[in-house]
């Protein structure tokens, strides 16, 4: 066995010892297996948030979106860089408050709640459960090619070996094991990222060399409207890329479950200070690795393997290996995210709401254990066959996912006569229009990026469809106004209250001061 592969390994075995280690408190109750108790830190929250949203993609797919189509998919970046921090300042105190006053345990489950209807569980459970299949599916087949490129072993055995540690960790420490393993990658992660950026810059002359080898290539690859100015004057495209990262994390379950662990939401600020920081130094960096590339690397037959590729071109084996840990980092933060995600909504949403309502917490977390189990092998019986590229699985099921549920999650806490009628209507109205979209390709009939065009469409059916349904009952706004947080009187009003009762005040005080105090 080569250096690098036992290196690997022994990075494996650390994961699974993190999972071990928090098994025994996962097993105390199902709020502890499911949300680690709600008492989750500002930092890790924040850094788990980012390594599950970023994904696989971020070494895969991202560098061959930008090898294939030059400084265009910079928009995505761009859109990256200030997700976790639109995601955290809107949802993120009012979130925590609502779910923790709702009794919720899982995103979908506070839907139900908020919006007092099971249909909107089924219908929550069913969209997220197809669509979060699909996302892990991705990552899945990005764990395969990662593996098979750092150890040489076959995609099957290599797909089968990564996705085995991810299953076992997840299933066996849950929750919690899940955010420390994320915060552990997350850090993996910028750290490998980063050694193969500021060697390729190297390598290039910097940004101004690495442009002038662009422009000598290619010239379009410098053109805002991509290469060969794919996307020229499709300004509904350029926003949609933006606004699918900037603001579409706050669709996705396994992302918004973060808001409802934090251990306070005094903590939401510390945590968007961390975000912030981390997405600046993290978020352009695969898509530049992807500009290199091109430079580097002009007969690379498959463009998601430009980061495996120049990690074994810039360091010898053992460092290679060590950064390309990065990668499986990316991989396993989101799989373990999405697995945790799915066992909660089968066992939460779907067997103790509709199969056993009696069933205890350690029923629930035994059903939620065998559900990420079963998942995790049927995600590598699909993975083997190798769908689409991972790119485009993980546009197509992050883009369903966004617009399924944003406008639910942002109106739950910021519409307070938001009903079930108008958010049935704009879960099934979003991902519907999502799926043709994408399917038909109506993004090149109407030059509107297919998130766009669900999100708009979205939007539309929840304020219709709020019309024809009723107010939601009165322990429900009640809850709303809660969540809200403390409340302050307006400055004016403020100011005139302390003047008027100033006079008042100074009586009762000289009065207690000459009243004799009896021992």
């Amino acid at each position: 066995m080569s250096s690098d592969a036992i290196i690997f390994i022994i990075y494996l075995l650390i994961l699974m010892i993190v999972g071990i280690y928090f098994s025994r408190r996962a097993s105390q109750s199902a709020d502890s297996y499911l949300l680690g108790d709600r008492n989750i830190g500002p930092a890790v929250t924040a850094f788990t948030m980012q390594s599950t949203s970023m994904s696989g993609f971020m070494f895969l797919g991202g560098p061959a979106q930008a090898f294939q189509q030059g400084w265009f998919a910079i928009y995505y970046a761009i859109g990256d860089a200030g997700g976790g921090i639109v995601n955290l300042t809107v949802l993120g105190k009012r979130m925590r408050r609502l779910s923790e006053r709702l009794g919720a345990l899982s995103p979908i489950e506070y839907l139900e709640k908020r919006y007092e209807s099971a249909a909107v569980r089924i219908i929550g459970g069913i969209i997220s459960i197809v669509f979060l299949f699909a996302y892990v599916f991705a990552q899945f087949i990005a764990s395969g090619k990662a593996l098979e490129s750092l150890t040489g072993l076959p995609y099957s055995w290599a797909l089968i070996i990564g996705v085995s540690v991810i299953i076992i960790y997840t299933v066996v420490g849950g929750y919690l094991a899940v955010v420390w393993t994320d915060f552990f990658q997350a850090i993996v992660m910028l750290i490998g990222l980063s050694g193969i950026v500021i060697m390729g810059l190297i390598h290039v002359g910097g940004l101004s060399g690495l442009n002038e080898q662009l422009a000598q290539i290619d010239p379009t690859y410098l053109s805002m409207w991509g290469k060969d100015l794919e996307f020229y004057g499709q300004w509904g495209v350029v926003l949609g890329a933006v606004l699918i990262y900037s603001i579409g994390y706050m669709g996705l379950p396994h992302v918004v479950v973060r808001h409802m662990s934090i251990s306070s939401t005094k903590e939401v600020k510390n945590a968007v200070l961390w975000t912030a920081v981390y997405n600046q130094l993290f978020a352009y960096s695969p898509y530049i690795v992807g500009f290199i590339g091109i430079a580097m690397l002009p007969n690379l037959a498959d463009p998601e393997m430009v980061i495996p590729t120049l990690a074994y071109t810039f360091f010898p084996g053992i460092v290679a290996a060590i950064l390309l840990s990065a990668v499986m980092a990316a991989i396993m933060s989101t799989s373990d995210s999405i697995l945790m995600q799915a066992g909660t909504i089968l066992s939460r949403d779907v067997y103790h709401r509709f199969i056993d309502k009696k069933a205890d917490h350690g029923r629930i977390v035994l059903v939620s254990r065998i559900c990420i189990l079963l998942a995790g092998i049927i995600g590598v019986i699909v993975a083997i066959n190798q769908p689409p590229s991972v790119f485009a699985l993980v546009i197509f099921a992050f883009g369903t996912l966004g617009n399924s549920f944003l406008v639910p999650y942002v109106c739950s806490v910021y519409w307070k006569n938001a009903n079930k009628v108008g958010v049935v209507s704009s879960m099934v109205a979003g991902a519907v229009t999502h799926i043709l979209w994408t399917s038909f390709d109506w993004q090149s009939a109407t030059a509107i990026h297919p998130f766009l065009g669900g999100l708009i469409v979205s939007i539309l059916a929840m304020i219709i469809g709020n019309l024809f349904g009723t107010p939601p009952s009165e322990p429900i706004q009640e809850a709303f106004e809660e969540a809200k947080g403390p409340r302050r009187l307006p400055k004016n009003i403020d100011k005139n209250v302390a003047r008027d009762i100033g006079p008042e005040a100074r009586s009762i005080s000289d009065f207690l001061g000459r009243t004799p105090v009896k021992e």
